[in-house]
């Protein structure tokens, strides 16, 4: 039997039937910091696909990294056939930080495809899609929602890509979006080079969120075991099809105020339904937020403190208010009995 090459990344070599991890340069700070995204790459003793598991590409979405980080000790990695390239924080700077950005005050998601001689952004955003997007077949991206919001778990998708609905339902989220790609993402750099690119969603920035971290580590697992990176063991399989949301709206503050929610990400309601209510400081007047279609909540702020305008709720629209509570109620029941998470193997 031939032995499978070595993987080979920024100069360093890794065997077949080992894993590693690469810093990658990126660029020097003003006070003579380097800059670099660490990359651990295993590469399996057999052939296969290359796929790729980032998080953190903005620095506050702390729910990513965790679930890398369970995603790493994870049993299944022992008999990969092909190559894993996890890289649990791409934006090293904002995490340090705890912001959402970089130190030029760009956004890594809208500075895709970059450039080698661009700002600390576009320098970023180059590296990663030359060394890592490129050279994969598949890649799965973890996000949250930003700080004061949360979302509930749901695969994001663009329209008429049939591959990716296919990943999506394998995932087994509570939710499937249809969301359109936009210029300077990563998904819509990574399409433009041929590449697919699964985007999760969960949680809220700068938090943790146990359900968002569960589903996400199952529905990586389950995603690599169809592209046959992985072994089955301890996967299962959802217990329900997602709720496809074709469209969705926010729904913004009538008024400035404090505000009541009187519904939580994942809850259904139907068109008319009083969704919360903001009221002025004296309590001398209160404008209710209504619901203006059947539809799931798929994220929402959290801060009682809104100005008029401010987005308050998430709702993807959905043709059966039945079928989505099943597949709320099917998703939460699987979370609880998940036998991956029996044990505290990677937790």
């Amino acid at each position: 039997m031939t032995k499978r090459e070595d993987f080979v990344i920024g100069g360093v070599r890794i065997p077949a039937g080992t894993r590693r991890t690469v810093d990658l340069p990126v660029s020097v700070l003003s006070d003579h910091t380097p800059v670099s995204m660490s990359v651990h790459v295993v590469h399996g003793k057999s052939a296969g696909p290359t796929v790729f598991v980032s998080a953190g590409i903005h620095g506050d979405e702390v729910i990513g990294v965790e679930i890398v980080r369970r995603l790493l000790r994870a049993p299944n990695l022992d008999t990969l056939k092909g190559t894993l390239i996890v890289i649990p924080i791409v934006n090293a700077f904002g995490f340090m930080n705890h912001s959402r950005y970089l130190p030029d005050r760009r956004d890594l998601n809208r500075s895709f495809p970059g450039s080698v001689e661009g700002s600390l952004a576009s320098r970023l955003a180059h590296l990663f899609l030359t060394e890592i997007v490129a050279r994969s077949d598949l890649g799965i991206d973890l996000h949250s929602a930003a700080i004061h919001r949360t979302n509930l778990p749901q695969i994001r998708i663009a329209p008429d890509n049939l591959y990716i609905a296919e990943l999506a339902e394998v995932f087994g989220p509570p939710v499937i979006l249809k969301s359109p790609l936009r210029e300077g993402s990563l998904r819509y750099a990574a399409c433009e080079i041929g590449k697919d690119v699964l985007l999760y969603e969960a949680g809220e920035g700068l938090r943790f969120d146990e359900v968002s971290v569960r589903a996400g580590v199952t529905g990586v697992l389950r995603v690599l075991n169809h592209v046959g990176l992985v072994e089955e063991k301890d996967i299962a399989k959802p217990k329900t099809a997602p709720q496809y949301c074709t469209s969705s709206k926010w729904l913004r503050a009538p008024a400035g105020g404090l505000l009541r929610t009187y519904r939580a990400d994942g809850d259904v309601v139907a068109k008319g339904e009083v969704m919360g209510a903001v009221a002025d400081p004296f309590g001398e007047k209160e404008t209710e937020l209504v619901a203006p279609f059947d539809g799931i909540v798929v994220g929402r702020a959290v801060m009682p403190i809104v100005n008029e305008g401010d987005a308050i709720y998430h709702l993807g629209r959905i043709k059966s208010m039945a079928i989505a509570e099943g597949a709320i109620e099917d998703f939460n029941d699987q979370l609880a009995d998940d036998p991956l998470f029996d044990e505290d193997e990677i937790i």
